[in-house]
């Protein structure tokens, strides 16, 4: 893990997500420091890095030679369809909810079940909550957690726009979550994980709460060629979902210490591309290093 301090890591990401919450936009991942070609658009609509280096072809979404960093312009809604929703998914939740944070579609992967307790770390704007609310109903309950307080204001402004009774949203860090022993079916996440650092203690804390039986639906990146240190160093890199990625095998480690069976992690290929999108301009390119993977695993009953 890297050699920076816990809570510096925390303080960067807290920091970094609640500008996002406080701006609509995700491109304040990016921030104008990385990227080679000035300041990244300022609108929630687009997310892209300036095309000042070169032009990027439209058929494939690459940069031409000799460009550094230009990249095809993408809205939130076509980076969570590149992750997996429906435009029917998309279009069903509060405006403001979905900010194409993530990297896959942990909803999806759940398999939930009406009436069942979802717990989602890091829930943001709580895209992933509401949609997840669909499918437990009126039975069911779903409680998102986060630790930037404007992330939390804004998906109870969000869930308050559209009365959604059965979601809550509750302050806390994912290493300690604010919930009971074994009251949870399900604990999803969607690209969290990797900012954490102690992954140990999230999965320890989601084993905790689980029921017995219990699943873990997570979509995250993992590391799939070992970080150089000048990324595991940078800050900007570790809150933008790159720096701290755990590698399969650690993942399959710590899952298995803290008590989990029937791990399954599933790399996703085709998430290259949304990932290149992360740390345009940087010397290293990210998919490089890092790919989104489905990661299941189960609390025995």
């Amino acid at each position: 893990m890297q050699n920076r301090d816990k809570e510096e890591i925390r303080q960067a990401v807290r920091e970094r997500y609640g500008k996002v919450a406080r701006s609509g936009d995700p491109t304040t991942l990016a921030g104008p420091e990385t990227s080679c070609c000035g300041k990244s658009s300022t609108s929630m609509e687009k997310v892209s890095a300036s095309s000042c280096c070169g032009k990027s072809d439209p058929s494939t979404g690459n940069a031409s030679a000799g460009s550094c960093c230009d990249r095809p312009e993408f809205t939130a809604q076509q980076l969570s369809t590149l992750m997996g929703y429906s435009k029917e998914d998309i279009s069903s939740v509060p405006e403001g909810a979905n900010m194409g944070l993530g990297c896959g579609n942990p909803v999806a992967l759940a398999s939930l079940k009406p009436g069942e307790t979802v717990v989602d770390l890091g829930s943001g704007g709580g895209f992933d909550c509401f949609l997840a609310a669909k499918q437990v109903g009126e039975t069911g309950r779903v409680i998102g957690v986060d630790m930037t307080p404007d992330m939390v204001s804004k998906a109870r402004a969000n869930a308050k726009k559209i009365g959604a009774n059965t979601v809550e949203f509750r302050l806390g860090e994912i290493e300690h979550l604010p919930l009971a022993d074994n009251s949870a079916d399900i604990i999803m996440s969607n690209c969290v994980i990797n900012l954490s650092p102690d992954k140990q203690q999230v999965y320890g804390d989601a084993f905790r709460a689980l029921k017995p039986g219990g699943r873990l639906a997570i979509s995250d990146v993992v590391a799939t060629a070992p970080l150089p240190d000048e990324i595991q160093q940078d800050l900007a890199l570790l809150s933008a979902c790159v720096g701290g990625a755990a590698t399969i095998d650690d993942t399959i480690k710590m899952l298995e210490k803290a008590g989990f069976q029937d791990i399954e992690i599933t790399p996703k290929a085709e998430s290259t591309k949304l990932i290149s999108e992360w740390a345009a301009g940087k010397s290293k390119n990210p998919e490089d290093y890092v790919v989104s993977a489905d990661i299941k695993a189960v609390k025995p009953s």
